[in-house]
């Protein structure tokens, strides 16, 4: 998914919409307190973000890209209820760390 010029714009754009889908779908885990939060912290790595960050390895990143990716994963935890935020501590560091990744 990219345009005339080589960016990456029309790709990140499917893969924020892919994560915020995932993220709906995964919503009544995520807020469970009978679940850990390192359970939810992990679940919401492995489901939300890799959907999100799926491919892009292979894009040609720019900042914008990039910018719009971290947005996204931020917004989307913030969108949880206050008490399951314990959850943005366990995931700065891998969140960090991917990112990296993409440079």
């Amino acid at each position: 998914m990219f345009s005339i010029d080589g960016n990456a714009d029309a790709a990140a754009e499917l893969r924020i919409r892919t994560g915020w889908n995932k993220f709906r779908q995964l919503i009544p885990l995520l807020t469970n307190k009978d679940i850990s939060l390192i359970v939810r912290g992990r679940l919401y790595s492995s489901c939300v973000r890799s959907s999100t960050l799926h491919g892009s390895e292979t894009w040609p990143i720019r900042k914008e890209n990039e910018v719009a990716l971290q947005r996204a994963d931020m917004t989307t935890i913030l969108q949880l209820p206050t008490y399951a935020l314990p959850i943005l501590s366990l995931l700065m560091v891998p969140y960090q760390k991917l990112f990296t990744k993409l440079k």
